[in-house]
């Protein structure tokens, strides 16, 4: 296959839109395959009505109310969204978890929306605070005990190992260099001889075992897999001034059919004739989800730190109407985003439903009155 022209198009994507036009790229394999760019006189946004699942959807979660909140020993995380590879969840606890854990289904991926305090783990424990990855490899022995009360964590559990991508020609230095990653050093419990229990997570079940001691007696490792956490004030985002990247150049983490990229601040293309803001596109082989926490979203109207959107694969999505208007006036974005791509559909959990902004499939229309949250 070669690439072909035919009609009004532009000879660099992203640059130098024909005028009177509309961009959408329209691609396979997420960002990573074959591409067509489509130049349309109409924005692919402006429909006047979705009937059917295939729309998309906006969520508060800081809304949500999960019972680890309110009950660190019975509580849990409340899942938002999932599949058979992922699960999306919001832990709000508050309180040490008086247990440890290890979950035999898959790694944990922590991103500290909000609070700070330690996650005890086998390899050692590993201090936390806003904006931190912490990725937890599966079959790990941990404990959080947050410092502060009014927490927010958001959860990805990959059943596929997690993984830091190939930068291929970019470097291993790239994006982050890996020796600004944390790990843990060990920091046995040798005099705590009560009982502790230590629940394990198998085909989603729960078994617990007890110990006459602190599981955490681990007093050296070495290997190359364990705990460790990553800040977002550490990732620096591969740039250009002449063109608008896609989106899979701001990967972090890679999880088995689905990614996770990170949007953090950075000088908007000093190109003229550059686009400024996300292209339409309509994702065909991705569920798109972008958790927000922190900054201006410039892209998005009335989206707050908290909120979590979900577009599905097949459907068009991009910038809102004054995305353009705003990003004009601006040196830099200043917008930190989480952003998970999966290759199969997400199904929506109920929580996510009791917390939607159900609106949000207008909000493209600069014409229509939102509802409120």
């Amino acid at each position: 296959m070669f690439p072909l022209s035919k009609g009004k198009v532009t000879p660099q994507a992203h640059v130098d839109i024909p005028a009177g036009t509309f961009e959408e790229e329209h691609g396979r394999k997420g960002f990573y395959g074959r591409t067509s760019h489509l130049y349309r006189t109409h924005r692919p946004t402006d429909w006047t009505r979705i009937e059917g699942p295939l729309r998309p959807h906006a969520y508060d979660l800081s809304e949500l109310a999960p019972t680890d909140a309110r009950d660190s020993q019975h509580g849990e995380p409340v899942t938002v969204l999932y599949n058979d590879d992922l699960a999306i969840k919001v832990s709000r606890l508050a309180k040490p978890m008086p247990y440890y854990y290890r979950n035999a289904d898959g790694d944990d991926v922590y991103f500290i929306h909000q609070g700070e305090g330690v996650v005890e783990t086998d390899f050692g424990p590993l201090d936390f605070e806003r904006g931190d990855y912490l990725v937890i490899p599966r079959g790990t022995t941990y404990r959080v005990v947050p410092r502060t009360a009014d927490n927010f964590f958001l959860i990805i559990e990959s059943r596929a190992e997690i993984e830091i991508p190939d930068r291929g020609p970019l470097g291993p230095h790239a994006v982050f260099d890996p020796g600004v990653l944390v790990t843990p050093e060990p920091s046995p419990i040798l005099d705590d001889s009560r009982e502790w229990e230590v629940r394990i997570k198998r085909l989603g079940q729960m078994t617990s075992v007890w110990y006459p001691f602190n599981p955490m007696d681990v007093v050296g490792w070495k290997g190359d897999l364990t705990a460790f956490k990553l800040n977002v004030r550490d990732i620096r985002p591969v740039m250009s001034h002449r063109y608008h990247l896609p989106p899979s150049v701001h990967t972090t983490f890679s999880g088995g059919n689905f990614v996770i990229c990170t949007f953090v601040p950075r000088p908007f293309e000093s190109e003229p004739e550059a686009m400024r803001v996300p292209f339409y596109h309509r994702n065909i082989d991705y569920d798109e989800v972008l958790f927000y926490h922190e900054g201006d979203f410039f892209s998005r109207d009335r989206i707050k730190p908290g909120m979590l959107t979900l577009h599905p694969q097949g459907i068009h999505h991009g910038p809102h109407p004054k995305a353009a208007e705003k990003a004009a006036g601006k040196a830099a974005t200043d917008e930190i985003a989480v952003m998970v791509d999966t290759r199969y559909p997400l199904a929506i959990a109920p929580a996510a439903s009791d917390v939607e902004w159900a609106d949000y499939v207008n909000s493209w229309n600069p014409t229509r009155k939102e509802a409120a949250l």
